[in-house]
């Protein structure tokens, strides 16, 4: 028992990484997490070759089984629905393909994509792992996963984020969008959103946001400095989340909404703000994302 609880500890943060990935969700993956233990410690550890390779076709298996439930009750949430945020450590920004696969901007993309679909995506393209374990894993032929595969990555192609962004462009264009908003300055927002930028509002039903997208510049930049002027005590405060420049917004102090950006060529094209409060729970403390164990 004791090799099979240090292998899952080593291995913990990576088959988290793996449920959040294909889930969207921090407490969908915790729950994946505690079921993937369960089948590990039934496991004899005689008959494993390959613990980490072990681990992530249960975790993965897993995440399919709830995947496939979730989704019926995503139809019916109220509004937007947008992946649950997560404070991430310093590192993860560092890994730009990491940074890349977990940015909220990502995780829609993915959501366009069938359940084994975005598993064989997820395992290949950022955990790297070879056609014949996936294939193990989602239980086709590697054939079929390659043709998958082939697939997964057109299709997230013709959506996914525009290109790299270095890092002072990203650090230049979020300050940028921070001092306008904070001083509700219209002309400083049109001078930062895309033309076609989009803003989405996820309060599930529970706290009042958007319930369709809003898009255009001159809408959203409107909107966001009315907001600015309609709340004295708002305050932002920059974070990473999902890798990714965000702010942290509160009013009286207490956390109200996770303002996550996309930014392509300098420019902020996508805004994502999540004020469901059983969605920030992981914003208390930093959570570790691996690629690796």
């Amino acid at each position: 028992m004791d090799t099979a609880v240090d292998a899952f500890v080593t291995h913990r943060n990576l088959l988290f990484t793996v449920a959040y990935e294909m889930l969207g969700s921090a407490a969908d993956a915790e729950d994946v997490l505690q079921e993937t233990w369960l089948r590990w410690a039934d496991v004899d550890l005689g008959t494993v070759r390959d613990q980490r390779a072990y681990l992530v076709r249960i975790a993965t298996r897993q995440s399919l089984n709830r995947l496939r439930s979730i989704g019926r009750r995503r139809e019916s949430y109220v509004g937007s629905w947008l992946p649950e945020p997560l404070l991430t450590t310093p590192d993860v920004a560092d890994d730009v393909e990491l940074a890349e696969h977990v940015s909220t901007a990502m995780l829609l993309v993915l959501e366009t994509l069938a359940p084994v679909e975005r598993a064989v995506f997820v395992l290949r393209e950022v955990f790297e792992l070879g056609y014949d374990q996936i294939a193990d894993t989602v239980e086709k032929s590697p054939a079929a996963v390659r043709q998958i595969a082939h697939r997964a990555r057109a299709h997230v192609a013709a959506r996914r984020p525009r290109g790299a962004v270095s890092v002072a462009e990203v650090q230049r264009a979020s300050q940028a969008f921070q001092r306008a908003v904070e001083m509700g300055d219209v002309q400083g927002l049109l001078d930062i959103l895309a033309p076609d930028v989009v803003l989405l509002g996820d309060g599930g039903g529970i706290k009042q946001a958007l319930l369709r997208p809003v898009v255009g510049a001159d809408k959203v930049a409107r909107l966001l400095a009315s907001r600015k002027v309609e709340v004295t005590a708002l305050s932002l405060h920059p974070a990473h989340v999902n890798g990714h420049p965000a702010l942290i917004v509160r009013i009286d102090g207490e956390l109200d909404t996770v303002l996550t950006l996309r930014i392509d060529d300098g420019l902020v094209t996508g805004l994502y703000a999540v004020r469901n409060p059983e969605k920030l729970s992981h914003m208390r403390h930093a959570t570790a994302l691996r690629r690796r164990a």
